[in-house]
């Protein structure tokens, strides 16, 4: 059994976790329980407004991994028919027995509202619950809709959890206080289907493409992409040149430990996306994440790709293809996405043309292997983005020109040692992007949205012999930082929204002969930034041996 793969997929850890043999390690602590899992993120807010609230789906998913997904018809309340201030998703469940993790999603008229993982139970039982602001499908929520969850779960004789779920939709009716939300004029999903899962897994090299075609007055588009890995790629960050997982195969992963998602229209390179650094609650260990997931675990947030430089290619009333390539993939991956689309409501076509686009599909990637002490190989993975796509569209305002710039920089160090079982590895993967329009009769405005996505892990395997048998302990620091800003003409930048998201975590397990003799963990989270109403919100929770030890929201400024 290679521990590579099973450190990507939490298999054995799960399993070794939740069995039924315990013991005390000396001097030390088994934690068999845990509490329900919480987060430090800030709750979505809820208008002051007449609301609605419809079940859209209540189910058990037992052993589903080869089955389609659950589907049914979401219709608007008839006391709340709109037009709606906010909609709000809300997600809960509960588990019990022994399980592994799982990947979930949510489809609305074919279009992937929600993408998030489960927590791993205990034989206990734990339930956890999140909500998600989805006001930004209300073109698609106007109307009945049929609905698509999956989770796809195993349930056996050793694989006792069953994951019972609900999922409610909440529309606030918009009054004076709280005015309709403003959305796109239309949501075009291009997922795989419209009454199944919709996100397509990809094996290494391969791309998801879908065809449509699109209004002829676009004004905007905007891309709205998930992307997870899956496998190997679970923590893909953590992967090695594939020489050196050579030596080593029983612990590392190959493949290297860059990833960029790619997108196309029409084969032309169109626009990038950075992975975030997502670890499962399984992952690495699973003692980590209890009972404060990782970030972006629960609520995995997508990426945003403007696609407007190219409006001008798409406004001819014909099928047009977008693509959508993990690049670099060493195992599967999980990818979806949706177009967010902005017409001209006085004006039946407008037209343009893409006038520059310097994306490269094949980035430099610059690897180096140094030996240091002992056995300790020392990898070193660098790159860097610059690219600029632009374009205009002639609208009943005028010619609209519209240019985007990105800068991304990535730089990940990797201290191999002790034939693989030890890796201390530290990723720095940050950058920009600005979008700016400059409108015939009018100013220049602009956007600029900054990333930062650090992580550090230091994580061992001192002992493996068998599934019955070893050892393993890590530390993992991971934050993601946002910033969002805008200006007008020659202004200066004027933040609008940010986020400082951090989780701190250090977790051991250990099982001799079958039986568990260590496992315990300690985490934090501490999250800080702009609330969905522009307030500032500062929350910092701690916890130890599976139980919230702090919990404290304070003011901020």
């Amino acid at each position: 059994m290679r521990i590579a793969g099973v450190l990507g997929t939490a298999a054995l850890l799960c399993a070794a976790l939740l069995g039924t043999g315990t013991a005390h390690a000396d001097g030390g602590q088994i934690e068999t329980n845990y509490q329900n899992p919480v987060t430090a993120l800030p709750p979505v807010s809820q208008p002051a407004t007449h609301h609605c609230t419809v079940t859209a789906m209540q189910n058990d998913f037992g052993n589903t991994i080869s089955s389609p997904a659950w589907s049914g018809t979401v219709t608007p309340p008839a006391d709340c028919p709109g037009p709606w201030s906010k909609v709000v998703l809300g997600w809960s469940g509960s588990v019990q027995g022994r399980q592994y993790d799982r990947l979930a999603g949510v489809w609305i008229g074919g279009a992937e509202v929600l993408r998030t993982s489960t927590p791993e139970p205990t034989q206990a039982g734990i339930s956890w619950s999140l909500e998600k602001d989805v006001s930004s499908f209300i073109p698609l929520l106007r109307t009945a809709q049929p609905i698509a969850v999956s989770l796809g779960n195993v349930v056996n004789s050793t694989y006792t959890g069953v994951y019972h779920m609900k999922l409610t939709l909440t529309y606030y009716q918009a009054d004076r206080h709280d005015p309709a939300a403003r959305t796109a004029d239309e949501v075009l999903p291009l997922s795989a289907s419209t009454t199944d899962a919709g996100w397509t897994y990809l094996n290494p090299g391969q791309s998801s493409s879908k065809t449509v075609t699109l209004p002829r007055n676009l004004t905007g588009v905007q891309m709205e992409l998930y992307a997870r890995g899956g496998g190997c790629d679970e923590q893909w960050f953590t992967s090695v040149p594939d020489d050196l997982a050579a030596q080593y195969p029983d612990y590392l992963c190959g493949g290297g430990p860059y990833r960029e998602v790619q997108v196309s229209v029409d084969g032309r390179p169109a626009g990038l996306a950075q992975p975030y650094p997502v670890v499962y609650s399984g992952g690495i260990v699973p003692t980590l994440w209890r009972p404060i997931p990782a970030v972006d675990q629960f609520v995995t947030q997508p990426y945003g790709l403007d696609l407007t430089p190219f409006a001008g290619l798409l406004v001819d009333g014909k099928p047009h293809t977008f693509t959508v390539t993990p690049y670099g993939a060493a195992d599967g991956w999980t990818v979806d996405s949706t177009l967010f689309l902005t017409t001209d409501h006085h004006a039946a076509q407008t037209s343009g043309a893409l006038t520059g686009d310097t994306i490269s599909l094949t980035p430099a990637v610059t690897t180096t292997e140094t030996p240091g002490t002992g056995d300790t190989m020392n990898v070193r993975v660098s790159a860097q983005r610059d690219w600029t796509t632009s374009g205009y569209l002639d609208t009943s305002a005028g010619r609209v020109r519209t240019t985007v710039e990105q800068h991304a920089g990535y730089l990940n160090t990797d201290a191999v040692s002790s034939a693989g079982q030890h890796q201390v590895m530290s990723q720095q993967e940050s950058g920009t992007t600005t979008v700016t329009t400059t409108r015939e009769h009018g100013r220049t405005s602009a956007t600029r949205h900054q990333w930062s996505y650090p992580i550090t892990v230091d994580s061992a395997v001192p002992l493996f012999t068998d599934g019955d048998n070893y050892s393993l302990s890590a530390t993992v620091h991971q934050v993601r930082i946002l910033r969002d800003s805008v200006r007008q003409g020659d202004s200066p930048w004027r933040r609008t929204a940010f986020t400082d998201d951090s989780v701190q975590a250090t977790g051991v397990l250990a099982r001799t002969g079958g039986v568990v003799t260590a496992a315990d963990g300690t985490d934090s989270e501490h999250w800080t930034g702009t609330t969905d109403t522009g307030a500032c919100y500062d929350h910092t929770i701690r916890a130890a041996h599976g139980y919230v030890t702090s919990d404290v929201v304070s003011s901020c400024g």
